[in-house]
């Protein structure tokens, strides 16, 4: 089976949904505004739908990995916008070497587990 795909959407929740705009936003993230309950957010053509919705066992076991071409240089620009600071709930945890590349964690302010990671060439 040939899927010829051209791209793949998930679809994630907000406990607050414009925090969470925001925040995604200050993540450098271009915003398309879908509904008043529903954003797409975008980057180099990859993206993910936010919506104005809240279950807390769908929150909790959300994660999304984002490859990147540096993750060291993506680190540095991470932790300079300061946004454990700025936003409740969010929770940075630095790269770790894993036999397959590094990655290292941010969790938004509803709970969402992000993964950048770079794999190993």
């Amino acid at each position: 089976m040939q899927h010829k795909a051209k791209s793949i959407r998930p679809f994630i929740g907000a406990k607050n949904f414009e925090m969470s705009r925001q925040f995604y936003r200050d993540l450098g993230f271009e915003e398309s505004a879908v509904s008043n309950d529903m954003s797409f957010f975008k980057t180099d053509g990859l993206g993910f739908y936010l919506q104005d919705a809240y279950v807390k066992d769908w929150i909790d076991n959300t994660m999304l990995f984002l490859e990147v071409d540096d993750v060291e240089r993506h680190w540095n620009e991470l932790k300079a916008l300061n946004l454990p600071t700025k936003y409740e709930n969010v929770r940075l945890t630095p790269i770790r070497t894993e036999h397959w590349g590094k990655e290292y964690f941010l969790h938004d302010p509803s709970g969402i587990l992000w993964h950048f990671g770079e794999f190993r060439k």
